[in-house]
């Protein structure tokens, strides 16, 4: 921040500081205003007439019949929940090669790079020992 070169300056710095921040909670107060109107007319305009068929819960139109519990494998989770990280991980790799190539930024870049990737490469060494990977 410049130093004020005149005694009232600072006010209107940080007037126009929070400012912005008027603007952004304004439109948040008017998105909830908006949703709170919506649901209310919902609840005030629809028709309210529940039967036991309706109260039933609809799977594509057959009847359900049995538990409602089923038992699924946890290997599927497992192998969903490895493939977000490394999407996740990977979105990170290109703004690390955009500021790589930005001038003096350099070799702190890629050390930070490398540990990152080391970090991902225990977490995989680990789900690999602990026989996470095999599938059967």
């Amino acid at each position: 921040m410049p130093e004020p070169e005149q005694p009232g300056q600072t006010v209107v710095v940080a007037a126009d500081y929070f400012s912005s921040y008027s603007v952004v909670g304004l439109l948040a107060a008017v998105g909830v205003l908006f949703v709170t109107v919506a649901f209310g007319a919902n609840r005030l305009l629809r028709p309210a007439v529940p039967t036991p068929e309706k109260l039933l819960t609809y799977e594509c139109g057959v009847d359900p019949v049995g538990e409602g519990w089923a038992h699924t494998q946890v290997r599927y989770y497992v192998y969903a929940f490895l493939y977000v990280i490394f999407a996740v991980d990977s979105i990170f790799l290109f703004p690390w090669a955009t500021v790589f190539s930005a001038p003096g930024f350099g070799a702190a870049t890629l050390v930070e790079m490398f540990l990152f990737l080391g970090f991902l490469a225990v977490g995989l060494l680990y789900a690999y020992k602990k026989g996470v990977l095999t599938w059967t």
